[in-house]
Formats: structure tokens, C-alpha cells, sequence
């Protein structure tokens, strides 16, 4: 069974940076192109970063030039580096492989990332 746990998010104040981690388990983690997603209140959850088993990386226009994500097969573990914060991007973070634009596997709990103005 694939577990994936998030971790890293927090609150911030606009401009500042957090660092997410993404601990997956169960799966051959290399294999696979991994994502990171976004759910802010009331809104659907949205892909915002994606890596593919060759590093390749691809970002939403919201979040591209500020966010990097990155990934360790060894440690089976994915992170996104989120600099330049901006209040909008308040949400719960989450990590999955990626199934089209959905998510493959079980979610995690997601972490929670704040930013105020």
C-alpha cells in the first residue's frame, strides 16, 4: 500500500520561503512522474508542479520562476521549494504521481502553508 506523507508547511509572511518534503513508501518511487498539487479553501485541488522519472519539471504559470520541485530516489522523497510566497498561495499542499492531471494514489494529509500580507 502507497503512503505518501507531506511535511514542511507552516505560516509565513509574504516574500518568505518554506521548503516542502514529500515521504513516499510502498512504491518504486523512481519510476514514476511525481506532482505536486494545491487546494486552497473552497476551491478544486490543482497540479502546480510535476517531475518526470528523467528530472524533466513542468509548473503552472501561478507558480512558475518561484516554486522548484525536486526529488530524491534514493530517499524516496520529493520537495518543492517555494520562494517569493504571495498570500494566494495559501492552501494544503499534497504530493501524488500523476494519473493525467489527478492524483494516482491514496492521498496524504497534505500540509497546510499560510502566508500573510
Amino acid at each position: 500500500q502507497v503512503q505518501l506523507v507531506e511535511s514542511g508547511g507552516g505560516l509565513v509572511q509574504a516574500g518568505e520561503s518554506l521548503r516542502l518534503s514529500c515521504a513516499v513508501s510502498g512504491v518504486t518511487f523512481s519510476t514514476y512522474t511525481m506532482g505536486w498539487y494545491r487546494q486552497a479553501p473552497g476551491k478544486q485541488r490543482d497540479l502546480i508542479a510535476s517531475i518526470n522519472s528523467g528530472d524533466n519539471t513542468r509548473y503552472a504559470d501561478s507558480v512558475k520562476g518561484r516554486f522548484t520541485i525536486s526529488r530524491d530516489n534514493a530517499k524516496n522523497t520529493q520537495y518543492l521549494q517555494m520562494n517569493s510566497l504571495k498570500p494566494e498561495d495559501t492552501a494544503v499542499y499534497y504530493c501524488n504521481a500523476l494519473a493525467g492531471l489527478r492524483g494516482l494514489w491514496t492521498w496524504g494529509q497534505g500540509a497546510q502553508v499560510t502566508v500573510s500580507s
